[in-house]
């Protein structure tokens, strides 16, 4: 066995002679290692490789499910010495003995597989990359005898019915942010995080914040001066990568950006190929660059000169999370820290990137994990139609508590009916700020049926004891008193415009 080389840091070292060890022993034939993203898993991972295929003469399969991710792993494993196949859409040839290490696209093995245009015989290792992913699974009946290593920064599947403890027999935990960040390894981030309203965004079969309802949302000119605020303030001339849910909205962003002045562009997986390395150059060679995307470049994507990460969206993706955050932690010796502008109530939801989670917990129980996020999201149960949020796009906050207005009233000695004016308020408040004159204030204010009622109804379950007939006047007197306070509004605005 030729001398081992030693790896940059001694945590990769301390981590690669742990996993040895479950391989030698036997009693663990499917491991997954977590360690976050920035800790250098592709690193250890490809060490891994040569130090087995050297010491077993067997071949390593190395996974991945992008061709980006490939491309990487195999660059890794050239600086390492191994002579590696890569097995993506161009390839159309045979795997021989001399090629002992195979990198592969999923879905590209899978079917050459299937349809035996491939051959893989004397397969000792299975790496499995962004090993949370679904898309694996039906591959590892190719491979029943070998050994399978599952990389990670998030031991997680939204998929409640595949949890990864069902496919791996060990959970193995390498370092954490906030070790990595103490000991130098990673930067420190600095989160700035205004409280958004989501209570217009819907949750899709898919467990996640819709695309379509998302757009509506950040591309509303009251989250766009929001973001146009928050960059200003805490990112203005830091290299800037800003997350989107849907193209739209990115496209938008980039948009509005540029007519601000500020240098940006926009990259999505529709961008051709010439286009987007021509981008990401620009990206890479431009101080203080600004490109917002989708989620294109939360995999694949290492430019350790970012400054800024700014989320502009909201998701319930545990993974996502870490892994858009992920793209700002690389450590410089000229970048120590860097920024986090969170627009999605994110770090709410999941607690700040470098605060310590119960990994082996979320491995073990998914499900409860997964419904915990769902209660924190949940909110209001009441939601805006879309649609009409759309009219109140320059208002940031279109929401009103009525019972925690209630319980506020009852605590600080108020009539309970100072709920009543202080959403009527608010409700004239939206209107106005949506229209330019008192007429179309008060034909938004029409939209608002509704609205209204349930606002009435959930007053009406604070108070007791609300009678139909009661609830109905309380409805239309607070239309009337609506109308009225837009109406004065309205003058007052006239009477100061002439004036000046």
């Amino acid at each position: 066995m030729e001398k081992e080389k030693q790896l940059p840091y001694g945590y990769q070292e301390r981590d690669i002679h742990a996993i040895f060890k479950y391989l030698q022993e036997g009693c663990c034939r499917r491991l997954l290692y977590q360690l976050p993203t920035g800790g250098g898993k592709t690193v250890i991972f490809s060490e891994i490789a040569r130090r087995y295929i050297n010491t077993s003469g067997k071949k390593v399969v190395v996974l991945t499910h992008r061709k980006e991710l490939c491309a990487q792993t195999s660059r890794t494993l050239s600086k390492l010495k191994i002579k590696t196949l890569i097995v993506d859409s161009s390839f159309s040839g045979m795997v021989t003995d001399k090629h002992k290490c195979v990198v592969a696209m999923v879905e590209t093995l899978r079917n050459r597989l299937s349809e035996k245009k491939i051959e893989l015989g004397d397969v000792g290792l299975v790496i499995i990359d962004e090993a949370h992913h679904n898309s694996f699974r039906k591959l590892l009946k190719y491979f029943s005898k070998a050994h399978v290593i599952g990389v990670t920064a998030t031991p997680y599947s939204s998929d409640s019915s595949q949890p990864l403890h069902n496919i791996y027999d060990r959970l193995m935990l390498g370092e954490s942010v906030e070790s990595l960040i103490a000991a130098g390894y990673l930067a420190k981030p600095r989160t700035w995080q205004p409280d958004v309203e989501l209570n217009t965004l819907e949750v899709g079969p898919n467990g996640d914040f819709t695309v379509k309802t998302s757009d509506e949302l950040y591309s509303s000119n009251a989250m766009l001066s929001l973001l146009l605020d928050s960059y200003q303030n805490y990112g203005k001339g830091k290299k800037t990568l800003i997350f989107n849910n849907g193209v739209a909205t990115s496209l938008r962003v980039c948009q509005f950006l540029n007519e601000q002045g500020i240098e940006a562009r926009h990259l999505d997986h529709k961008t051709p190929a010439a286009e987007r390395e021509e981008i990401l150059q620009w990206f890479k060679k431009t101080k203080g660059a600004v490109l917002t995307s989708v989620s294109i470049l939360t995999t694949g994507f290492d430019e350790p000169s970012i400054q800024c990460i700014l989320i502009n969206r909201a998701t319930n993706s545990l993974t996502l999370y870490h892994q858009m955050i992920g793209r700002g932690s690389r450590r410089l010796p000229t970048k120590r820290t860097f920024t986090i502008i969170d627009l999605g109530n994110n770090a709410e939801r999941f607690g700040k990137w470098e605060a310590a989670l119960d990994w082996q917990q979320i491995f073990e129980n998914p499900l409860a994990f997964q419904e915990s996020i769902a209660q924190r999201t949940a909110g209001d149960s009441h939601l805006m139609p879309s649609e009409m949020r759309s009219k109140f796009g320059n208002s940031l906050e279109i929401a009103f508590d009525v019972i925690q207005a209630y319980d506020n009233a009852i605590k600080s000695g108020l009539k309970p009916q100072t709920v009543i004016r202080d959403s009527i308020r608010q409700h004239a408040k939206i209107c106005m700020e949506n229209s330019e004159t008192a007429s179309q204030a008060l034909a938004l204010s029409e939209m608002l049926e509704e609205e209204i009622i349930w606002r009435i109804k959930q007053y009406a379950t604070c108070i007791g004891k609300a009678t139909k007939n009661y609830r109905d006047w309380l409805a239309e007197d607070y239309k009337r008193r609506l109308r009225e306070l837009i109406t004065r509004i309205g003058i007052r605005q006239a009477k100061l415009s002439k004036a000046s």
